[in-house]
């Protein structure tokens, strides 16, 4: 199998409203497109990936932080660099590529086109399982959340909450509107650090720690996680953490789940390996998305039902999009590679 057609293109999509990243928020998101053909003599299969780091401008200016490493601009560089040797080559040198990137948006890339090429995600349903994000928008009232919270379907269980944005009091009141709308709800909070230990504890002692089902980051120092868990009680989970280049699993109290978002985490082989080190200590892993467009979501959808099939991952993001990417999921416009900016081909 050679890969026989190499082109990178890169997209801007425009949200329709700012998208949370930490305490940061974005209102367009770039990326990158990678196609390839590989060619067997008598078949030829060509395949799409998108890779988006986590990188950027935020809405005031200020460059967003404490996710992707490097920027696009660097990103691209290094693909093009990469395509040009892996021109002609067989399709598994995409895996040796993947291996040696300092860069984890281009080894999950990488290492999930070769995974598309060779038709390991095929057969897998693209039957789409998220759970609702719910956030409160700078200066919007309680009652437009409430809306949101009150218009979910009734086979929602479960919604994600991002938490540590605002002050306490506000943020205990939008819970118990939640929950007061919806008592069935359990609740994913998302702190992203936000809280000191104190802080923590706090929150979570004003609200019902049985509708809890996990609280992802709770403090600002991570030290003191299980700290926070032995004084009240609630579960906690794992995410910026996973990003520490240096980081290597180990089971601490209160830990339940680890939230892998693979573009920021590198390839399908390094994704499996922490996945299996969790399942051995009875944490959940859950697959998150990087705020990628559809062609990113579709790609983690499938992989969610092959990697964690009993876990509903953490993909609602799209209805923000203004666009489709490469993959439909409805809206007006689907963006295709010739809507793109073409910023290399070999053919």
């Amino acid at each position: 199998m050679i890969l026989t057609k190499l082109s990178l293109h890169q997209y801007t999509i425009d949200l329709d409203r700012l998208l949370p990243v930490g305490k940061q928020r974005i209102d367009e998101r770039h990326g990158l497109v990678l196609c390839a053909t590989i060619n067997s003599g008598t078949d030829e299969r060509t395949e799409q990936v998108e890779i988006a780091p986590l990188s950027g401008i935020d809405v005031d200016g200020h460059q967003l932080t404490g996710f992707s490493q490097h920027s696009l601009l660097q990103t691209s560089a290094q693909l093009s660099e990469y395509l040009a040797a892996l021109y002609q080559q067989p399709a598994d040198k995409l895996l040796d590529f993947a291996d040696t990137s300092e860069q984890n948006a281009i080894a999950y890339g990488l290492s999930l086109l070769h995974a598309k090429l060779m038709g390991s995600l095929d057969g897998h349903s693209l039957e789409v399982r998220t759970i609702p994000l719910i956030y409160r928008n700078q200066d919007e009232p309680l009652t437009a959340v409430a809306e949101r919270v009150a218009a979910l379907a009734n086979n929602i269980h479960a919604v994600k909450v991002k938490v540590a944005q605002t002050s306490l009091e506000d943020e205990i009141q939008l819970i118990h509107q939640i929950l007061a709308i919806r008592p069935d709800l359990k609740l994913r909070l998302d702190a992203n650090r936000g809280f000191e230990l104190q802080q923590a504890i706090e929150f979570i002692a004003c609200i019902p720690i049985h509708a809890i089902e996990y609280i992802e980051e709770p403090c600002s120092r991570p030290a003191d996680n299980p700290i926070f868990y032995n004084a009240i009680g609630a579960p906690w989970a794992l995410d910026e953490s996973l990003n520490d280049p240096h980081y290597q699993f180990e089971m601490q109290a209160g830990l339940c789940a680890i939230i892998i978002k693979p573009m920021l985490l590198g390839s399908l082989q390094k994704l499996q390996s922490l996945q299996h080190l969790a399942t051995e200590h009875g944490v959940r892993s859950i697959l998150s998305s990087s705020l990628e467009a559809s062609l990113g979501i579709a790609a983690l959808s499938r992989l969610a039902s092959i990697m964690t099939p009993d876990e509903v991952p953490g993909i609602d993001t799209l209805s923000a999009f203004s666009q489709d990417l490469v993959q439909s999921t409805g809206k007006a416009k689907c963006l295709q590679l010739s809507d793109l900016q073409l910023l290399l081909a070999l053919d």
